[in-house]
């Protein structure tokens, strides 16, 4: 069972270098792995993070703290569009 958010946090951080390693092998094993945003309501835990790779990709987590269970999403940007708001 994880305990805390810095062990959230440190499982997620690897489970995205094991999976970029999966897809690049040793070639981004130096990439900077950081989260974005965190969120812990009772024993479960969500987490966004993004490396310094330039791909647009982001990594969302949510661990189930009842079954005790981690998911990963892998998504990637499709549009980045500016919307103007009037008055």
């Amino acid at each position: 069972m994880i305990k805390s958010s810095r062990e959230f946090t440190d499982i997620c951080k690897s489970e995205v270098r094991h999976y970029l390693h999966d897809i690049w092998g040793n070639e981004k094993k130096d990439c900077d792995v950081y989260v974005v945003w965190l969120c812990k309501t009772l024993q479960n835990q969500k987490a966004l993070l993004s490396t310094d790779i330039p791909d647009q990709v982001y990594y969302e987590f949510t661990y189930n703290g009842d079954k005790n269970e981690l998911y990963m999403d892998v998504y990637g940007k499709l549009i980045n569009k500016c919307i103007e708001i009037g008055d």
